[in-house]
């Protein structure tokens, strides 16, 4: 079993956790305190050891942040979160929604000149820390001890999780190839090194993984790559008891990683968005040049090889079949007999019946009827909901094999009766979304926010719409939520060949249903068109998901013949790659629910 459904902290610990931090604030003489959900790392998904914003306020979500005064205390989220945070807080925190309300104006407005707000630097990066000190320019935001630390007196220790080496016949380029690239882009920019301090930039480079963190095969780590393509590392030796390192790579202790930044010849790159503020701080310290740009892994590794994207196609396919014999399971079994932790089990147990199966990806969503409203529900034992006939169920999943990352979200109708056509309605309109980003072609040199309307557009007409980005980047064996490429209001990194992405529009009414489909594509040069502009590159999508949409929800008469198209294209290409991986009684299901609309 590989999820566990304890809920992380109830909402009565909230309280007596919030004064004692209080009480610290007041005995160092801080108005205010900062508590993001963040690590040294500034990675999406943290060890237990630094999952201070869910032991302070119960809320456990991927992203937000704290800010406790001496009388208020709110945490910022995205429309992701407002319901999840809304359930797992205590009444003393206020729910804020990002970005219509951000910390640094919230605070402006309740805290005079002089007012003292600590925050850790280690947790907060450049491009932070000025926005905040923007917002609030009367206010001092001062580098502080982690006030959490103090108090959390149980506070699990750091990750000790061993290391492996990478295939390079899974990667495409081997890491001395990759740390010549990188040199080389350091050098051109006059640049003599780079500070690398996000684990899946340093575990592409390296060509290595690791198991810190539960769901993505990440070690803990920071890295000064030189022009030269020489690397610094530093980690616990002891997680590299089983890897053997380039000579070019040095292995130091964590503990070496400051003396040495303050050992620096400039100019040294550091990310203004994913850097600490703590690095910034040492190297102008030390008098060392520091210049602002981005990772110099970003992009490279966003931009995956033809290995990467064929080993990545074959673990889409194993899961797809897994995804086949799970809703095959699910359409079989009686409602009144199952729960979500029953359907969270049964999916995990699909995935790992492929022996390829390394970890889930992410903790599995599923949320029957309104618990499908909330966008990232996990289910536990206290939230738990038995599945009823005539109810949406909506289950997004993903696996990690070594061969490749997968997330898929499907919405299924569960039981005989027919769906109610509103349902039915916003449905398709959904699927309408999904299926103009799969079809879309564009010039290249757009981004993602040029495409996200595609994605809305039919919702729009409806007066509908979801506050979530429609796709976020995918890695390959690595982090399920990578950069710098979104489909999203926010997403201006142009797309480029080889990316990979989420289509995955949704529309979800609170208190009744959640409705969310989930695609993974990658970026390709578009074939040219006859009679379109010579020389014109554009670019287009490669689905990379195969798993049956549920039908029975979808409005035909809402859909063009171009889309209706589309779909039976799908669900034959869906029966041709999956069928042949799953047993009689499955392919007997997948010819059923992907017969032509």
């Amino acid at each position: 079993m590989f999820q566990s459904f304890e809920a992380t902290t109830r909402p009565e610990q909230g309280p007596p956790r919030l004064a004692a931090l209080r009480r610290e604030m007041a005995r160092d003489g801080l108005q205010g305190f900062l508590v993001p959900r963040a690590d040294a790392h500034q990675g999406e998904y943290v060890a237990p050891c630094d999952e201070r914003l869910a032991w302070l306020t119960g809320f456990t979500g991927s992203a937000g942040q704290a800010v406790i005064l001496e009388h208020e205390a709110a945490v910022f989220v995205d429309g992701r979160y407002t319901l999840q945070a809304r359930a797992q807080m205590a009444e003393e925190f206020a729910v804020e929604q990002w970005p219509a309300s951000k910390p640094g104006p919230w605070i402006a407005g309740r805290l005079g000149k002089g007012a003292r707000v600590g925050f850790d630097p280690w947790l907060f990066t450049a491009a932070q820390v000025e926005e905040l000190r923007s917002a609030a320019p009367e206010v001092e935001f001062l580098e502080w001890e982690n006030l959490v630390d103090r108090i959390w007196t149980d506070r699990p220790p750091p990750p000790d999780g061993a290391v492996e080496d990478y295939p390079v016949r899974l990667a495409g380029l081997s890491s001395a190839e990759k740390r010549a690239m990188v040199g080389a882009a350091l050098a051109e920019a006059g640049q003599k090194a780079a500070v690398l301090t996000l684990p899946d930039s340093i575990c592409w480079l390296l060509n290595i993984r690791g198991s810190d963190i539960p769901r993505i095969p990440i070690v803990q780590a920071f890295a000064i790559v030189g022009s030269e393509g020489e690397v610094a590392l530093y980690a616990d030796p002891g997680k590299f008891a089983t890897v053997e390192l380039d000579p070019e790579v040095q292995l130091s202790p964590r503990e070496t990683f400051a003396t040495d930044l303050a050992r620096l010849a400039g100019p040294v790159r550091l990310d203004r968005d994913t850097a600490p503020w703590e690095v910034w701080r040492i190297l102008e310290k030390a008098g060392v040049k520091a210049v602002a740009g981005a990772d110099p892994c970003l992009l490279p590794k966003a931009r995956k090889t033809a290995a990467e994207i064929a080993a990545t196609t074959q673990a889409h396919l194993r899961d797809g079949a897994a995804m086949a014999e799970f809703l095959a399971w699910l359409d079989a079994t009686a409602p009144g007999e199952l729960t979500e932790i029953d359907v969270v089990t049964r999916l995990e147990e699909a995935r790992a019946a492929t022996g390829a199966l390394r970890d889930i990806a992410f903790d599995t969503i599923a949320g029957s009827g309104p618990n499908g409203a909330i966008v990232h529900y996990r289910v536990t034992r206290e939230t738990n909901r038995q599945l009823r006939a005539g109810e949406t169920l909506l289950i997004d999943s993903g696996g990690q094999y070594l061969d490749g990352t997968t997330d898929v979200t499907r919405t299924v109708w569960i039981g005989r009766t027919p769906p109610p056509e509103a349902l039915k309605a916003a449905f398709t309109r959904v699927l309408k979304g999904m299926i103009a980003i799969s079809r879309a072609r564009w010039p290249k040199g757009l981004a993602g926010r040029d495409l996200d309307a595609l994605a809305r557009q039919a919702l729009w007409q409806a007066g509908m719409d979801y506050d979530h980005g429609t796709g976020h980047g995918v890695g390959v064996y690595l982090s399920v939520h990578e950069g710098p490429q979104r489909l999203a209001r926010t997403g201006t990194v142009p797309l480029e060949p080889g990316m990979i992405l989420s289509n995955e529009p949704g529309h979800y009414r609170a208190g009744e249903y959640g409705i969310r489909i989930e695609n993974l594509v990658v970026v390709r040069e578009a074939p040219a068109v006859a009679g379109g502009d010579e020389g014109r590159e554009m670019l287009c999508f490669d689905t990379l998901t195969w798993v049956p949409i549920d039908r029975r929800l979808i409005a035909p008469e809402l859909l063009t013949g171009e889309e209706r198209a589309w779909l039976d294209s799908y669900h034959a290409e869906v029966r041709r790659r999956i069928a042949p991986l799953c047993p009689a009684p499955v392919t007997d299901w997948l010819r059923q629910v992907t017969a032509p609309l």
